[in-house]
């Protein structure tokens, strides 16, 4: 009878401790391989034909606009978002950077990537190629913390998101920006949530989507409705602030952004933009699902507890904590 209680409890005893190793994931790979917020990566420049160390997001900016592009086995359709990226980008006045993020890509992401670096140069277009895959929040975050805008647009490598409609975002940065602070992010927003957004979606994902906001104004994001749309623009001290301070490298990762930038009061606005969805996505929507909801508890639960905490330093500061 014993030996049968000690083995019900036993079968009983490994999914729990499954369930809390797979729960609290998130949670132990916050606290290893912390990222460096000063040259920790480098890049190739045709010119010299040599690798070049990345500045950091730390140093003061040098162009007008950072967009932070993170591709995971992009290859098939990077090419189409950078053309139509670099055309828009090409007829503006402004200057700019593209930071291509392989997030340890098993195809040619890399080496398409860098058919742009040796076109545009890489004074406009750079590439980061990490060697192991750290999921999409690690990827941008990396690719953030070695940029040189005065601004940092986050844009998916797919082309969801129309890159015209930066001419929306940038406006409302205008407005929402706080000159005392230098904080500000504009968050674009998906036709499910805006009226006069265009986008198409199958039903299954907009019945996820819907629930996981419901969620997410419950337990963390109040002022913001699409907090998943991959086009974000911030200013050089509120991405200094919030990539230097993300915790979350994959699914929740934009939760965790928007909860921090709302719990300092950075402005924050939201504004319509156009989105569709494009072939060849990578994502298992269930599972994605089912994980998206266990980061968002943990969000909370980390934020709430002390766990996880922000600190606000100045450059001089971060500095000196990386060297």
């Amino acid at each position: 009878m014993a030996l049968l209680l000690a083995l019900i409890f036993a079968a009983l005893l490994v999914p729990v401790l499954y369930g809390l190793w797979w729960f609290t994931t998130p949670i132990r790979e916050s606290f290893t391989n912390r990222p460096a917020t000063s040259y920790a990566h480098k890049y190739f420049d045709p010119k010299t034909g040599g690798e070049v160390g990345f500045p950091s997001l730390f140093d003061a900016p040098t162009v007008k606009l950072s967009l932070i592009v993170p591709a995971y086995n992009e290859e098939d359709r990077i090419e189409v978002m950078m053309d139509a990226t670099l055309k828009h980008l090409e007829s503006k006045a402004f200057s700019y950077e593209i930071i291509i993020v392989d997030d340890g890509s098993k195809d040619r992401t890399t080496e398409v990537a860098l058919r742009y670096v040796r076109e545009y140069g890489a004074e406009k277009v750079r590439v980061m190629t990490l060697a192991e895959n750290q999921g999409k929040g690690g990827a941008v975050q990396q690719g953030s913390l070695h940029a040189r805008g005065e601004y940092l647009l986050m844009v998916d490598a797919d082309g969801a998101t129309e890159i015209k409609d930066l001419d929306r975002l940038m406006p409302a940065m205008t407005a929402c920006e706080d000159a005392k602070s230098g904080y500000g992010v504009v968050v674009g927003s998906r036709a499910h949530l805006q009226e006069k957004a265009v986008a198409k979606r199958k039903w299954y994902r907009s019945v996820l989507m819907h629930g996981f906001h419901f969620l997410v104004k419950a337990l963390a994001v109040k002022t913001i409705r699409d907090t998943q749309c991959g086009f974000k623009l911030f200013t050089r001290k509120s991405a200094r602030v919030l990539f230097a301070n993300l915790n979350l490298r994959r699914w929740c990762f934009d939760v965790e952004i928007l909860y921090i930038a709302e719990q300092l009061g950075m402005p924050l606005r939201e504004v319509a933009v156009n989105w569709e969805e494009i072939p060849g996505s990578k994502l298992k929507i269930f599972e994605a699902a089912m994980l998206m909801g266990r980061d968002l508890v943990i969000v909370r639960f980390c934020h709430t507890l002390g766990i996880w905490t922000t600190e606000e330093r100045s450059p001089a500061e971060a500095k000196k904590k990386n060297q």
